[in-house]
């Protein structure tokens, strides 16, 4: 039996159980302990349960609670009437049944208060449970709602991740070809490299992201591949913080970052450039730095903008608006793209 079904019922028990032991508790309280009051009373409590159990059926059944406001109101208001006017008829009868002393006991006001009081209590079990549907209904929303946002967000992530990595495996595809047949043994090496990378692309972890030592590897073979190509003209220097080395990062986030710094600065400069790399903690936070010799202007390349809007929109929907990127111009004639990631 459901959880809800065992909550239903043990609240028709308990709460129905307490109206007619206090009912009765007045009644004899009223005129003393007579078998036709526990008897009455006994019926009341039978036929409450299987009168709102018929209700409740009723709404279910006709979806009543799936209706407009304006809608289900009047229905459950009306059905909430009949059933305790039906309830109310019932006690009527029964005490004319059970009664020997005459059928005076309900008079025609009595019998007026006796049916705004049942249908009173009739009202404000409908009111109750109604809430309690409406309550569970709009959770049931939220939730799947939730999920649904979840859904599209892995969606969306797993897009952008896609976006990315055919990118960058495009590149070095190109790098390798041209050095199939000036260097051999070169080729082969930079062929290994991309393998390395592949794999790395392939298996990352399920929960987008990985320590920040993985995404290292896969930079360095990227660059060993870039070094490859464009010889002394491409000059690399490493700053990572032993502490940050375990730390988490979106995978092929740094990796879209470096290749910015190659394709966009280096290699539009006739004697090349440096390319620097820094990761450590600050204010809690990790913060990697991407540094490369050239210059940032308002007509960057749409490469740039779609590689850092990419950047953007993985930190965003990981880590929501407590990551930061920044693209900036940098002494000496450098651009520098600062990520800062929450730990």
């Amino acid at each position: 039996m459901k959880l809800r079904t065992i909550a239903f019922w043990t609240c028709q028990i308990v709460g129905w159980g307490l109206y007619s032991a206090i009912g009765a508790s007045a009644a004899i309280a009223e005129v003393g302990r007579q078998p036709s009051i526990l008897i009455g009373y006994g019926l009341f409590f039978v036929y409450s349960i299987g009168l709102t159990w018929l209700l409740r059926r009723e709404i279910l059944r006709r979806q009543w609670l799936s209706l407009p406001v304006r809608q289900f109101l009047p229905r459950v208001a009306a059905a909430s009437i009949v059933t305790g006017s039906v309830m109310a008829f019932l006690v009527w009868l029964f005490n004319r049944l059970l009664e020997h002393d005459g059928p005076g006991r309900f008079d025609l006001r009595a019998t007026s208060w006796l049916f705004v009081g049942v249908n009173g209590v009739t009202a404000m079990w409908t009111m109750l449970y109604v809430s309690v549907k409406v309550t569970e209904r709009y959770r049931q929303t939220q939730l799947e709602s939730l999920r649904l946002q979840l859904a599209l967000r892995e969606s969306e992530l797993r897009a952008l991740e896609a976006q990315i990595n055919p990118h960058f495996l495009f590149n070095c595809l190109n790098t390798i070809r041209g050095m199939i047949v000036e260097n051999p043994p070169q080729a082969q090496d930079m062929v290994t490299k991309l393998a390395e990378m592949l794999r790395y692309s392939l298996h990352r972890d399920r929960t987008h992201t990985v320590p920040l030592a993985r995404e290292m590897e896969a930079v360095a073979n990227y660059l060993a591949l870039e070094e490859a190509r464009f010889e002394d003209r491409l000059r690399v220097r490493y700053a990572i913080d032993a502490g940050a080395a375990e730390l988490p990062v979106p995978p092929m986030m740094l990796q879209t970052l470096v290749e910015n710094a190659v394709k966009h600065g280096i290699a539009q400069r006739p004697d090349g450039g440096d390319v620097s790399i820094r990761a450590g903690m600050r204010d809690g936070s990790l913060e990697l730095e991407v540094e490369n010799t050239g210059h940032l202007s308002n007509g960057s390349s749409n490469g740039t903008r779609t590689g850092l809007r990419n950047v953007r929109e993985r930190l965003r929907l990981l880590y929501g608006d407590r990551a930061q990127v920044t693209l900036v111009n940098s002494a000496g004639d450098h651009v520098k793209a600062i990520v800062t990631i929450p730990v």
